[in-house]
């Protein structure tokens, strides 16, 4: 089961006066590269959120955005008294200077001066416990990370079909290929033959059969390519049991394919045959295609 290497995945909770959300964003990389981000006060919780996205993800690059809003607490405020009686002491100065009735008139209530700026603090300072809270976390880390599981299956089933698409046609080339071949060497032998023929006639010279049969030995080894057939086939065999394989080896899949297209060249280089040549450009552009696609796959 192939697995892509691009995927979104999300989860949100709300549990004991804690919310919390989580996005998973994954783009295609050689290497395993990890990135989180999470609510100020939190980040001691990020090992052990790097230790569950290992877990499920070996390669790519990972984006992890942990929002946490924690409900307020009457302890996360304090009443600075210096600003409230700062502010007590210049209302009653203001009012002393008003004649009698208006003074009684202006008795402001203390609960109305903590509405002014600065007389009530949040407590910027206070400790979050960031080990009770992880529970929460981590079970919403982990609904996020099966969100982003299940879009990275889906396109691998994709991409798995099309692999499987770009093989068979390449498959289909190569037995082409492998069906000319033999009438390749025997067309050179008549095509050689008649133009000797043609030439020596002129010269009154006879043809010796075992000249004839010597160099059209030497064109045939040269332009042999039964090993590469052969070896081009068994990649192909096993690119397609991967891909079928319950592991995801995207690796092992950037292996054969640098191998099938170096059998390819190989044969396209030997093959002195225009038909051949026109197989072996399908047989590249298929494994071009199959090149492009398993930069995804993890």
């Amino acid at each position: 089961m192939l697995l892509s290497m691009t995927g979104f995945g999300e989860a949100h909770c709300q549990q004991d006066g804690l919310a919390v959300g989580v996005e998973v964003r994954s783009i295609n990389s050689r290497y395993f590269k990890l990135s989180i981000r999470t609510t100020e006060g939190y980040g001691s919780l990020e090992p052990q959120i790097e230790t569950i996205v290992r877990k499920g993800i070996r390669r790519g690059t990972i984006q992890v955005n942990v929002w946490i809003d924690r409900a307020k607490s009457p302890d996360d405020y304090h009443i600075n008294t210096d600003v409230l009686a700062a502010y007590r002491r210049q209302l009653d100065n203001w009012i002393k200077q008003l004649p009698g009735e208006q003074a009684l008139k202006h008795e402001v209530p203390l609960g109305s001066l903590l509405l002014l700026p600065g007389v009530v603090d949040e407590d910027a300072n206070r400790t979050v416990d960031a080990t009770a809270h992880w529970p929460v976390v981590r079970d919403t880390l982990t609904a996020g990370l099966e969100s982003l599981h299940e879009m990275r299956v889906e396109e691998g089933r994709a991409m798995a079909a099309d692999l499987r698409a770009n093989c068979r046609a390449a498959v289909d080339s190569l037995e082409q290929i492998e069906r000319r071949t033999p009438l390749v060497v025997e067309a050179y032998r008549a095509r050689l033959e008649q133009r000797l023929k043609k030439t020596l006639a002129e010269f009154e010279v006879t043809l010796e059969p075992a000249d004839l049969i010597k160099e059209v030995s030497l064109f045939a080894e040269r332009g042999d390519i039964s090993e590469e057939i052969v070896r081009l086939r068994s990649h192909l065999e096993q690119f397609d049991s991967i891909v079928a394989s319950p592991q995801s080896s995207g690796r092992k899949l950037e292996f054969l394919t640098q191998e099938m297209s170096r059998e390819t060249n190989t044969i396209g280089s030997k093959a002195n045959d225009v038909e051949i040549s026109r197989h072996v450009i399908e047989i590249k552009a298929a494994v071009e295609r199959i090149r492009e696609m398993i930069q995804n796959v993890e």
